[in-house]
């Protein structure tokens, strides 16, 4: 009986995996992935790890640290060895040291030189400088992708929706099919009612097959910004609450953009990376450079192609020194020099730089002023909005109860429902344009993400 028990066991084991083997493949080949379920925050952390704009950056980033982390190898002297064969052009004559001479000599030299100047410590201060120019770049790629991630975010959920919405109202179109269909049988309404309302709600099947696939083409650039396969599944958290409009002070806004926002930063930091190079093309060719140098020499006096290089070390000549030398570079002071005029494009550059600067403040500025009165006018539409909603709900309530009685067309059942349609779209899209608009005015100021919605401007 065991063993019976045991092969039935074994065939109905066998049977399912007969019959759920394929469909695990099909799937697998179908390109069907499980779905991620992510909150705005869990989004910019997934892209702050596999974007691959910020990790190209980021080994940037390294690369700048690397430089000055090794800044001081600069002092290492420059040693050379160096094997040494000639030939001269005629035989030297005899003497008491050398009386055989030969043509062909063989030497081995050794070689340190060390320069000091200036120039070469202002460049250890600029490759640091430098290196933290990268860091700000760095932090404003960063702060830019998570200002993409979180608006990208809000607006899948807005197309979410409103493809929610297009959904909502199919299913009352295809209600009022029921109910043209009901009133006709039973002789209250004519058949040209009942074609308007399934005309009615064919036309809206479009509508909802565009709004899927906006939705879709959405979601695939969103996986692709976090580094994930185009056809990644994602489930994002709703937002049950409306936001909360916040007092916002443009003055107030306006100064901490200048103070902290990154790209402002990122400028001013190049103005400090070019100064340094300008005074270290200064020191490089309008002060005096110390040279320490030494070399040691050993000749040898025999014929090498006769002689054992060592089988006797007194063949071996030596000698060598030591030189210090203190050096101007005399042609770079005058004005027409090229290394007089790499100077004066650095000052070109600084005050170009300082222009740009400027510029881009005063841009930051009208930035935060529009974004201000943007957010005023959505805060304001938003509550007009409300009340909207309100009398557009009761308006297509009564109408459908009209309707169902016999007293309304289906027009005018249609016309409300679009009115109410409308009415929470552009109450959706107020909201959600308001969280956006929140966002673009947290990256125009360079605070972190959620600083606003949470103090407001204070």
């Amino acid at each position: 009986m065991n063993k019976k028990k045991y092969g039935r066991a074994a065939r109905l084991l066998v049977g399912a995996l007969v019959f759920f083997l394929p469909w695990g493949i099909f799937a697998q080949e179908s390109g069907q992935r499980p779905v991620m379920r992510l909150s705005p925050d869990e989004a910019v952390n997934l892209a702050l790890r596999n974007n691959l704009g910020l990790e190209d950056s980021r080994i940037g980033v390294e690369g700048a640290k690397r430089k000055t982390d090794l800044s001081w190898n600069r002092f290492i002297p420059g040693v050379t060895a160096a094997g040494i064969l000639t030939r001269d052009n005629e035989l030297a004559a005899a003497s008491i040291i050398n009386p055989n001479p030969s043509q062909w000599h063989v030497a081995g030299r050794l070689q340190a030189q060390l320069d000091l100047s200036l120039a070469k410590f202002e460049g250890m201060r600029t490759l640091r400088l430098d290196y933290e120019r990268g860091l700000i770049s760095y932090e404003a790629a960063r702060v830019q992708l998570e200002r993409d991630v979180r608006q990208a975010y809000y607006r899948i959920l807005l197309a979410e929706e409103s493809v929610k919405l297009s959904r909502e109202n199919f299913t009352n179109a295809d209600r009022r099919v029921t109910m043209a269909r009901d009133n006709y049988q039973a002789g209250l309404a004519p058949e040209l009612s009942l074609l308007q309302a399934q005309v009615s709600r064919e036309n809206l099947r479009p509508v909802i097959d565009q709004a899927e696939n906006g939705l879709k083409m959405a979601m695939a650039n969103f996986a692709m910004t976090m580094g994930l396969a185009y056809n990644t599944q994602f489930e994002f958290t709703s937002l049950e609450d409306e936001p909360e409009f916040i007092p916002l002070d443009v003055a107030g806004l306006i100064a901490k953009a200048a103070s902290g926002k990154p790209d402002i930063l990122a400028l001013k930091q190049s103005i400090l990376v070019l100064e340094s190079q300008r005074r270290g093309l200064r020191y490089a060719n309008l002060t005096p450079t110390l040279s320490l140098g030494w070399d040691t020499t050993r000749a040898f006096i025999q014929d090498p192609w006769q002689t054992g290089w060592f089988s006797d070390m007194d063949n071996w000549a030596r000698s060598g020194s030591l030189t210090i030398t203190l050096g101007l570079r005399l042609h770079s002071l005058f004005p027409f020099s090229a290394d007089y005029q790499g100077i004066k494009d650095l000052d070109d550059s600084l005050r170009s730089t300082s222009i740009n600067l400027a510029r881009m403040i005063q841009g930051s500025e009208i930035e935060i002023y529009n974004t201000v009165l943007s957010l005023e006018r959505t805060r304001t539409s938003a509550e007009a909005q409300s009340l909207t909603i309100a009398m557009a709900e009761q308006a297509y309530r009564l109408t459908e109860e009209a309707y169902r009685a016999g007293l309304q067309d289906l027009i005018e059942v249609q016309n409300a429902e679009l009115a109410l349609h409308q009415a929470r779209l552009q109450m959706l899209e107020q909201n959600f344009n308001y969280r956006i608009g929140l966002i673009d005015l947290e990256y125009a100021i360079g605070v972190p993400f959620g600083t606003l919605s949470s103090k407001g401007s204070e």
